[in-house]
């Protein structure tokens, strides 16, 4: 049985690495058309042909700050020269920076944090909604974390960013019922990615010490999981989806194997 997911035009942000490249190989290998966009244009173009590689047969990328509403604006406006319709968006743009107290935090990290996952999917979806409304089973799939919905020591302004990604999704599942538009959120827990070097600004040590002794999540795991989701039926929205490694019960329940 072919793919659901053939055919269809899937827009994915933060599509550079991590999740979002994971994800644009994946669609790909499903034969889907993707339209990616990050800040990292040199590394998007790579994606972008991995996902030609893969299966895809359109990937094309343009560049995209989803902190800059001219940047998104200009980046749907190419994304019309394509297609009058988006089947799939992924907001999956964002990120966290440090790991400070809120008495330690500093102005600038926490600004990016909201500016990422908070104002950039409000952003990317009040865009790219126009295209999607007239197209019953279109999904909107934010990215979020398990951080959203649990808060921990030095995390305050980035939970309370994918927090907020959350409400968004929450929210906009209601104002869009009616119209055919399905919304949800994939929230994972610990994924080894260029997350923790973005966290802690490219401490190698710190950012490996991480995931010590844990076997965590890999953004191939996220990828399929988010290919699963968009490839259900139009009538199925899976509004939430919360998922981690087996070794993480919760973020402060970790099992690390010791070394031998």
């Amino acid at each position: 049985m072919p793919s659901r997911l053939v055919n269809k035009w899937i827009v994915i942000t933060g599509a550079s690495s991590g999740f979002g490249a994971a994800a644009a190989r994946a669609f790909g290998a499903e034969g889907s058309k993707l339209l990616i966009g990050a800040r990292r244009v040199e590394r998007l173009e790579k994606v972008a042909s991995e996902a030609r590689n893969a299966g895809a047969p359109v990937s094309q990328s343009h560049a995209l700050d989803v902190s800059k509403t001219a940047s998104v604006e200009a980046f749907v406006r190419w994304v019309r020269t394509h297609t009058d319709k988006i089947d799939v968006l992924i907001n999956n743009a964002g990120g966290a920076l440090g790991l400070d107290p809120v008495a330690l935090g500093k102005d600038e990290d926490w600004e990016n944090m909201f500016q990422s996952n908070v104002l950039g999917v409000l952003r990317m979806t009040r865009a790219c909604l126009p295209l999607m409304v007239d197209n019953p089973g279109s999904y909107v799939i934010n990215v979020g974390s398990v951080a959203g919905r649990v808060a921990y020591e030095g995390g305050a302004a980035y939970c309370a960013a994918k927090a907020g990604e959350l409400q968004i999704t929450r929210a906009l599942r209601l104002e869009l019922c009616g119209t055919g538009v399905r919304v949800g959120t994939v929230d994972p827990g610990m994924a080894e990615t260029e997350f923790s070097l973005v966290r802690f600004k490219g401490d190698e040590k710190r950012a490996s010490k991480v995931y010590e002794g844990v076997e965590p999540l890999t953004a191939e795991d996220v990828a399929d999981a988010l290919v699963w989701v968009a490839s259900r039926p139009p009538h199925v929205c899976i509004d939430e989806m919360l998922l981690k490694c087996t070794d993480q019960a919760a973020i402060h329940k970790l099992h690390r194997r010791t070394k031998a």
